[in-house]
């Protein structure tokens, strides 16, 4: 049984200020959530005062991005030895904001799963389709992509996989929960390949306008373990409502 994987992602949002008004509210409305991992990505600016925060709570942090060195001259960049030491149990790598802006590939964010691994950082990797992708019935293919590069070499402990449609982030469009299940099936079989029977270790969240009024639906799927949220979990009662999630049947 994979234990639910609910993670914040607050982007570019939040000052340290507003991290700490953020989690005086959401820590006591999820203090006596059980059974579900909770996570919060912060900017790397309020990690410090993140983790101060939520040190003894039910509460992990994650970093937004890592680089793939573990140090030396690249300026501005922070190495998963950093993040590991300031209390980060985990980083988003490959996330589609950074493949499309930054124009991160396969191959980078394979470095980068490779050094966050070797420094005991936890990763979730995300992967997802564009819109022109999907009605070109590319979606299986760039999933497939993705996968195989992405985690060429990797053992499979402490990885997430999020499913992130593209065209489904920020837009308030959403994958219907038959198209979340369609898809991480095959990433499960895909999994299957490359890891035999411990694909079923890993917990597979869905991200793309997950909110408190349609995760219940998304949760139940078979395949679905989680979510990563974005714009609705820069509230506190909106979170903490995802987190506290119901099954419908």
């Amino acid at each position: 049984m994979r234990t639910p994987f609910l993670a914040a992602n607050w982007k570019m949002n939040k000052t340290v200020g507003e991290t700490r008004d953020f989690l005086a509210q959401f820590i006591p409305q999820v203090r006596d959530v059980s059974g579900v991992d909770i996570v919060i990505a912060p900017p790397f600016t309020s990690l410090a005062t993140a983790a101060a925060e939520i040190k003894g709570t039910n509460i992990m942090l994650a970093a937004q991005n890592v680089f793939h060195e573990e140090k030396g001259a690249f300026t501005g960049e922070i190495s998963p030895r950093m993040l590991v030491d300031i209390g980060c149990r985990y980083s988003i790598i490959g996330h589609s904001e950074r493949r499309q802006y930054f124009h991160e590939t396969d191959e980078m964010v394979n470095k980068k799963i490779m050094i966050a691994k070797q420094t005991g950082l936890g990763v979730i990797l995300c992967i997802g389709e564009s819109l022109e992708e999907r009605e070109a019935e590319k979606t299986f293919d760039v999933l497939s992509r993705q996968l195989e590069i992405g985690l060429n070499g990797i053992e499979y402990q402490n990885i997430v996989i999020a499913y992130e449609p593209i065209w489904a982030i920020g837009t308030g469009k959403t994958a219907a929960p038959e198209q979340a299940q369609e898809a991480h099936a095959f990433i499960r079989e895909r999994l299957r390949i490359y890891y035999g029977n411990n694909a079923e270790k890993f917990a597979i969240i869905y991200g793309g306008s997950v909110t408190p009024e349609n995760v219940d639906s998304l949760m139940a799927c078979r395949d679905v373990d989680g979510a990563l949220v974005g714009g609705a979990s820069l509230k506190a009662e909106s979170f903490s409502r995802i987190v506290k999630f119901r099954k419908v049947q």
